[in-house]
């Protein structure tokens, strides 16, 4: 039975994407079978992994729609293991268009459904907001990871999400865990960074991943040339990192 984790934080570059691309690709090549859902209408996890974008026929947003079946919607990507429901910028319009509809915060789920037992993890990347895309994806998973970005203001907001997810579990998935907080971005040298690092491991110790995903020039250049860190540079510290994320939810899954 595969896992389905939502990658989620309503703040915007916190490294949700990268982690969502890095993180999938590292589970791929530790030989576990994944797929990667985008659920952002930037569609930013389905460029960074070498898609492009425009030739989206079937995505999330069919999906959601209930207008394809999920089978459709996946691509192969040249990662091992790896494959993805991409996204497109029309799925900016699904919040509006599901509005109406009966039991709208269900829709990724009930799509999901028919998949969960191909795959070892579902990841979804979620857009950087506590709509309804968000809400389909925190009802559809079984847990949620938070990157937090090592920075002044990385606990700001970071109450209202974990409010949200209370919510999420009273109301529509009371099964949903958090997976782990994410310290990402971090720097060594600088002491800001050390301090949100303590401040953070002080207020929610076993919550968060003993990996801190540090700040790496390797990682931010990977998307631009359509590749996960793990095929645009294995050496680099980024691809370490993020090997070492993907063995520590492997083991706290065994």
């Amino acid at each position: 039975m595969g896992k389905i984790i939502a990658i989620a934080n309503q703040k915007g570059g916190v490294g949700k994407t990268t982690t969502s691309i890095n993180l999938a690709a590292s589970l791929g090549v530790l030989e576990k079978k994944v797929l990667l859902i985008d659920a952002d209408p930037q569609a930013n996890a389905t460029s960074g992994i070498g898609i492009d974008v425009d030739s989206i026929e079937i995505g999330t947003y069919q999906l959601l729609e209930h207008s394809s079946s999920v089978k459709d919607a996946i691509l192969k990507t040249e990662t091992p293991n790896l494959d993805i429901i991409p996204a497109h910028i029309d799925l900016v319009a699904i919040e509006i268009e599901l509005v109406d509809k009966e039991s709208r915060e269900y829709m990724l789920k009930k799509a999901l459904a028919e998949i969960k037992d191909d795959y070892d993890y579902i990841l979804i990347d979620c857009a950087p907001s506590l709509g309804l895309l968000t809400l389909n994806a925190l009802t559809a998973a079984d847990a949620v990871i938070i990157p937090i970005q090592c920075e002044y203001f990385a606990l700001e907001g970071l109450g209202k999400l974990l409010n949200t997810i209370k919510s999420v579990q009273k109301i529509h998935n009371p099964e949903l865990d958090i997976e782990g907080l994410l310290l990402t971005m971090y720097d060594s040298r600088l002491r800001l960074s050390n301090q949100v690092v303590e401040e953070v491991q002080k207020h929610f110790n076993d919550m968060v991943f003993q990996t801190i995903i540090q700040r790496n020039v390797k990682l931010s250049e990977a998307p631009s040339f359509g590749e996960s860190i793990i095929n645009y540079d294995a050496a680099s510290k980024g691809a370490s990192n993020y090997l070492s994320l993907a063995k520590e939810i492997i083991n706290k899954n065994a």
